[in-house]
């Protein structure tokens, strides 16, 4: 929580690995106008340090044991806490994209940003401003701009090959370790891309083009 005597932007720092929460600290309390109030391992106990410590930001990694980063965003927003979310994570796929900034959050950027780059996103996110990495944002761009054509991400084409099993959406997140919700997302996306609109045509499309073989 951000103090009158406090001017500095309060951060709680989400990540399942140890040594990028202790460098994310590092970093950002050598710096003057941060704090950081806190850290946790999965999106859930995020949720539940979100609600203690009310910080003005939360760097959020996506993929976590125990509980993802999107599934966090989407509880957070229901919840209208009043921390913005700048997602931090090593993957930029239009799966981990999309449905983050989706489910709420203010920001994207990639692990190897450089440190003023990551400064100057989390002032702006602060301020309800959003930030996207040039890469993200270039996909959300594509994305809206040739819905149809885009070709499948890594985790699609994952869920799609279980659908073509006939697995059902529960048991697909139990594979995966991702919610059902986030199938549902994922499923959503294949849909779009594929210009269908239920599972049996998008298996049939898919071997159509070759996606699935």
């Amino acid at each position: 929580m951000r103090h009158e005597t406090d001017p500095r932007i309060s951060l709680l720092i989400v990540d399942d690995h140890p040594v990028v929460r202790d460098g994310l600290r590092g970093m950002f309390e050598s710096a003057p106008d941060f704090t950081v109030v806190g850290e946790a391992v999965n999106g859930v106990e995020a949720v539940e340090r979100a609600a203690a410590l009310d910080p003005d930001v939360i760097l959020m990694d996506l993929r976590m044991p125990g509980g993802g980063g999107v599934d966090a965003i989407a509880e957070l927003t229901r919840r209208r806490a009043r921390a913005r979310v700048l997602v931090l994570t090593t993957y930029d796929t239009d799966s981990d994209t999309l449905p983050a900034i989706e489910a709420g959050a203010t920001g994207y950027l990639l692990k190897d940003a450089p440190r003023d780059e990551l400064f100057t996103a989390v002032r702006a996110a602060a301020q309800g401003r959003t930030v996207l990495s040039p890469a993200v944002a270039s996909r959300l761009v594509s994305a809206v701009r040739a819905p149809g054509n885009e070709p499948l991400s890594a985790r699609e084409r994952e869920v799609l090959a279980m659908v073509a099993k006939g697995t059902s959406n529960r048991g697909i997140a139990r594979e995966l370790f991702i919610s059902e919700a986030t199938v549902k997302t994922h499923l959503t996306h294949l849909y779009a891309k594929l210009g269908v609109k239920d599972r049996a045509a998008a298996v049939a499309t898919a071997y159509e083009r070759g996606i699935l073989g």
